[in-house]
């Protein structure tokens, strides 16, 4: 990627000037494969939130076994939003280089990552939704699935930080 980015400098508006995110036809390597790198962030993140709650389960008297599946959905959660707050990509999306940004080109705080997440969770727990959402990841020129739409943020390649 050619363009710097830094904290300080928002990123470039498009023509509408209603966005803080990168263009996705001038800047179009900032959307460059997210999906299937989101999608492999996706496993890495599974296989870590497993591992995560195997290891909580003795810490419940083994009782956690029971429950495991409630157990995994909750330290999921607990494990996106935390990553989301503290640098706007959890452990699988920094591995792949890409990171959430809002609609004014910002990273996440811990409002946004919750509500992210919160939306990430009922669609994942609900099917239609997420089915949605891959579809408008697939077709959407900032690779946007429906939470993003809604939340206005998007998921990038990581800018270069010179």
């Amino acid at each position: 990627m050619t363009l710097l980015l830094t904290e300080s400098e928002p990123m470039i508006h498009d023509d509408t000037a209603l966005w803080g995110l990168p263009d996705p036809h001038s800047q179009s390597e900032f959307y460059e494969n997210t999906p299937a790198k989101r999608l492999i962030a996706f496993v890495i993140d599974l296989v870590i939130v497993v591992v995560l709650s195997a290891l909580i389960v003795p810490l419940t008297a083994f009782t956690g076994i029971f429950y495991f599946p409630f157990l995994v959905a909750i330290v999921g959660f607990a494990y996106r939003v935390v990553t989301l707050a503290r640098s706007s990509a959890t452990v699988g999306m920094r591995m792949m280089g890409i990171e959430f940004r809002t609609s004014k080109g910002e990273h996440f705080d811990l409002g946004m990552a919750f509500l992210h997440t919160a939306m990430y969770t009922v669609w994942s727990t609900t099917g239609l939704p997420q089915i949605i959402s891959v579809i408008l990841m697939l077709t959407t020129a900032r690779k946007q699935g429906l939470s993003d739409l809604i939340l206005g943020s998007a998921a990038i390649n990581r800018p270069s930080q010179f």
